[in-house]
């Protein structure tokens, strides 16, 4: 990876891309700290902060956003209303037919696309800057009294937390055009390192309460989890492919032995984000109530993201969510279709239907294998976390998108280094 960004340096073009992606993160970090006017910081921060249940919700986003929702920050809302539009638009594809059309246009319907993710992306941004606004109201955390002042804060509240996000979209989409790797994934990656230092701390606080033994072992199983997350992210499986020759004029094309590569991981990071996000609604429920004898208040708690039922409905859900985004990613129909108009064949298997069966039962084995490997990373920091007394619940989702962020970038230079090396046929 350092050999990678050296000769990436050295060229002249890529130099630029780096630096531009460079100027877009610290802006990115200076916006994460800049806090929108009428809001008690002090108290906020104190809030969220806070061990207790009802704030692990506004923990998990703090992450994501790289502490400016502690802020109340300009960036508070971060990537996230982009991350949920885009996903509500992959959903809403399978659904809607006319959306499907839309995918399979080419260049122009992402574009259509790209266009609706942007209008998604500013409703969400609207509707979470209300319910932030409202959560930071009932808490008591806005730094005005009145009923025309709080009028007035909630409006510009509002708007500056939806300008933030369709901002923090423009940025990302500026990366993509001039920098390097995926825009939005590049900030969620800036966000979530800007968390080091107080991680560093929160480790030194233990070391100082003789839990040396407990962050000796994290460190190594933090180190342990990312080469084995590398390792999976890497690997797959290659079905072979055998093309059939046939003639054309005077040329003779095909007969040559190719595979279809079939990553471990087709998911990512995507199902723990579903999952995670589908889990932290009862913590956001929590947060709201005030009564903690009632019925309700006791089975919500149950969802702790340090508890064993967590632990469990965590683990299934990945799982689910994971063969759910295979099968709206991958058709195995459509990839023996595909096959057999190119004559193509698997070795053995005969073309059509058995061809599409056959693909049908590798990607579900490799399915389950990958979605496994995710989960495992999930809980596996609770489960640490449980035994050692530390809180890292949150840091197996983490883990994983630094790693595949990093992989993706890295892998996106040197595809861009090798078209830079490439001479072409005339020289």
């Amino acid at each position: 990876m350092l050999e990678t960004l050296r000769n990436a340096w050295r060229v002249m073009d890529l130099r630029k891309k780096i630096l531009f992606t460079f100027f877009i993160i610290i802006v990115f970090r200076i916006g994460s700290v800049i806090p929108v006017p009428f809001i008690d910081v002090a108290a906020l921060r104190s809030s969220i902060t806070d061990t207790g249940t009802a704030n692990e919700f506004f923990s998990y986003l703090s992450i994501l956003t790289g502490g400016g929702l502690e802020y109340g920050a300009i960036f508070a809302m971060s990537v996230t209303p982009y991350i949920n539009a885009s996903i509500i638009l992959q959903l809403l594809t399978v659904a809607i037919p006319a959306l499907e059309r839309l995918s399979k246009e080419g260049e122009e319907g992402q574009k259509k696309i790209a266009q609706l993710t942007r209008y998604a992306t500013v409703i969400l941004g609207l509707i979470q800057g209300v319910a932030y606004f409202l959560y930071l109201k009932n808490s008591r955390l806005l730094s005005v009294s009145g009923l025309g002042m709080e009028i007035l804060s909630g409006i510009v509240i509002v708007l500056c937390f939806t300008a933030g996000s369709a901002l923090v979209m423009w940025l990302g989409e500026q990366i993509d055009s001039k920098g390097i790797g995926n825009g939005i994934s590049i900030l969620l990656f800036s966000g979530i390192i800007s968390r080091a230092p107080q991680a560093a701390n929160q480790m030194l606080a233990y070391w100082k309460l003789d839990k040396q033994f407990a962050v000796i072992g994290i460190l190594v199983l933090f180190l342990a989890i990312i080469a084995f997350i590398v390792w999976m992210t890497n690997a797959e499986r290659r079905i072979p492919v055998q093309y059939a020759k046939r003639v054309v004029g005077r040329k003779m094309y095909g007969g040559q032995n190719s595979h279809i590569p079939i990553k471990v991981n087709m998911s990512g990071v995507m199902p723990i984000i579903f999952a995670s996000s589908i889990l932290m609604l009862p913590t956001m429920i929590l947060s709201f109530m005030s009564d903690k004898t009632s019925t309700w208040y006791k089975f919500l708690s149950l969802f702790s993201v340090r508890g064993v039922f967590y632990a469990c409905i965590y683990f299934i859900l990945i799982i689910g969510f994971a063969y759910f985004y295979v099968q709206i990613q991958y058709n195995p129909v459509e990839m023996a279709n595909n096959l057999r108009k190119n004559s193509g064949a698997v070795p053995g298997i005969r073309p059509g239907k058995p061809t599409s069966d056959f693909i049908a039962r590798i990607l579900s084995r490799i399915t389950l294998l990958g979605a496994v490997f995710l989960s495992f990373i999930a809980i596996l920091p609770i489960i640490v976390g449980s035994v050692g007394g530390i809180n890292i619940s949150l840091g197996g989702t983490s883990v994983l998108i630094l790693v595949g962020v990093a992989l993706d970038t890295v892998q996106n230079l040197e595809s861009q280094m090798m078209m830079r090396h490439y001479k072409g046929f005339l020289d």
